[in-house]
């Protein structure tokens, strides 16, 4: 079937559009409505389940000695601790032993640990300049991910978080300790401003060449559904993006993240979605081992500039506070202060200086509902350890329907395939036809791929989405194409040992002499997880 689509369609219900204005600062005008698209949005067509060819079983190998390894797979939570004694300094000489964990009043045996720094790159032999570098020769290294906050904050305060911003590269080596990734997100637009580097100079130079659009959204009490589904939808695309790195990842966001609204002028239905996204939203930067700081470049004035509301609720600028979601993963909410580089430098510092513990938990229960609390303490007196407070059980991604897609899933597979930023939570390479034009074959490594049970109907096999999307010149989306895929696996592969196993996918893309890029999707229907490639067309 076809299905039209705008991004964020699944979360503009999460409140009114026309929210209520705060009664102090009502304009006497009513406040834009957005604007009618220009072009309807492009379609996503996901066809009938198809089969692709069935890959060759290859039987696991022995070793040299002629043993086989047998891998037991177990749910372990992983926590990225940053520690500060009573004047705020990092605390870096702690040892395993001074370290206590409890979950859910619970005491957890601490399996791994280790030292702050472990894993920060040598500056001498690893330079890393995109995602690829990244996991290819560093693929623990701890990163930044400094983020743009466009579409909730003040043009004047942007300009200013830019000044900031800069202030602090300027003052960094040319070589960055950490490799840094630059975003900015408006209503309009998500931009990867640079991608992973640890090359000062380009994140300047990037900065510098990067326009924003004046943010006039921001000065309405309209588009309040847009705004939080902006940031919900950002801080999602960024953790489903980055998930592949297995190396702890500090979001600095510079914004206000929410704008001001009052939860007890909106039907109970919609404070219950946003409590829900916002229970999904630490969840997956929790998978993603993100930890978020918030910093808000208003500085120390209030002075109605964000409505009057802002003087009374919290400084993020909402009655549910963006705050809430730094803290609910070990991050911080910096405020209050006009030294906004100070801020950055403070949250960067943190992201180098942080021990891991790594437990197994002993509470087996599998209510979804229950909050499962964490808690550090340490046996030396006056030190702060600060981790993320706890996470939810949740269940695995919903199966998909071919027939009618869902909107979570629409919404993944369009910000993958319109994004620049590279995806590897699966590994993806495309590899052109060498007698075909237009053809391709999309290789996914066997280490990304989920295997299902046999049953007595079905053999064991994986379900993928394939999505192809083609852009002109300009960056503008040509056409996009998604087909669900069932890769079965021969009668005689195990019943249940793990297969490790790849798969290559056949792709066609249709002609079109405007196009000079191609990017490939590929989502694992049993995991969720995505990984994406793409293809320079030479030119026509």
């Amino acid at each position: 079937m076809n299905l039209r689509l705008l991004p964020l369609a699944f979360l503009a219900a999460t409140l009114p559009l026309n929210a209520q204005q705060p009664a102090e600062s009502a304009p006497a005008t009513p406040a834009p409505q957005a604007p009618a698209p220009q072009a309807p949005p492009p379609t996503i067509t996901v066809p009938a389940t198809q089969s692709a060819p069935r890959p060759a079983y290859q039987p696991p190998a022995p070793d040299a000695n002629g043993m086989y390894t047998i891998r037991r797979y177990a749910p372990l939570v992983i926590l990225d601790v940053v520690v500060h004694d009573a004047k705020g300094n990092v605390v870096k000489d702690l040892k395993r032993s001074e370290f206590h964990v409890t979950e859910a009043k619970e005491d957890q045996t601490i399996l791994n640990f280790e030292e702050t720094g472990a894993h920060i790159p040598d500056a001498e032999t690893v330079s890393i300049n995109s995602t690829q570098d990244l996991d290819k020769v560093a693929p623990r290294a701890p990163v930044n991910i400094i983020l743009l906050d466009e579409f909730n904050t003040r043009f004047e305060d942007m300009a200013f978080a830019r000044y900031s911003l800069k202030k602090f590269l300027e003052k960094q080596p040319d070589k960055l300790t950490t490799p840094t990734m630059l975003l900015s997100v408006s209503l309009e637009k998500f931009t990867v401003v640079h991608d992973y580097t640890q090359n000062k100079q380009e994140l300047i130079d990037s900065l510098d060449h990067h326009f924003v659009a004046y943010p006039w959204q921001a000065h309405q009490f309209a588009w309040i559904a847009e705004r939080y589904g902006t940031a919900f939808g950002t801080l999602m695309r960024v953790a489903e993006a980055t998930q592949g790195h297995i190396g702890h990842k500090n979001m600095i966001w510079i914004g206000r993240g929410f704008p001001p609204f009052n939860f007890a002028n909106s039907p109970i239905d919609g404070q219950n979605r946003v409590n829900s996204m916002v229970q999904q939203c630490v969840n997956m930067m929790r998978d993603a081992r993100i930890t978020l700081y918030t910093i808000d470049p208003a500085g120390i004035q209030v002075n109605n500039t964000y409505g009057s509301a802002a003087e009374f609720n919290d400084p993020m600028g909402g009655n549910y506070q963006f705050a809430k979601l730094a803290t609910a993963t070990g991050g911080k909410a910096l405020y209050g202060r006009n030294d906004v580089d100070a801020e950055i430098g403070t949250t960067v510092r943190d992201g180098e200086s942080f021990y891991t513990l790594t437990y197994r938990p002993g509470n087996t229960s599998l209510d979804p509902q229950k909050f499962r609390k964490i808690k550090i303490t340490l046996d030396r007196p006056g030190l702060i350890a600060t981790t993320r407070e706890g996470y939810y059980l949740q269940g695995g991604p919903a199966p998909v329907n071919p027939e009618k897609p869902s909107r979570r899933l629409a919404f993944d597979l369009v910000s993958a395939g319109s994004s620049t930023m590279v995806y590897d939570a699966v590994p993806v390479t495309v590899i052109p036809s060498p007698t075909e034009p237009d053809s391709y074959k999309v290789h996914v490594d066997a280490k990304g791929l989920v295997w299902t049970l046999p049953t007595d109907t079905d053999p064991r096999h994986a379900d993928l989405v394939l999505m192809v999307s083609t852009f002109d010149k300009k960056g503008k989306e040509l056409k996009r194409t998604a087909n669900a895929m069932k890769i079965s696996l021969p009668r005689e592969a195990p019943a249940t040992d793990r297969i490790e196993h790849s798969v290559d996918l056949p792709a066609k893309v249709e002609h079109d002499s405007k196009a000079v890029r191609v990017r490939f999707v590929v989502r694992v229907s049993q995991t969720g997880r995505m990984g994406t490639a793409d293809v320079n067309l030479p030119a026509k």
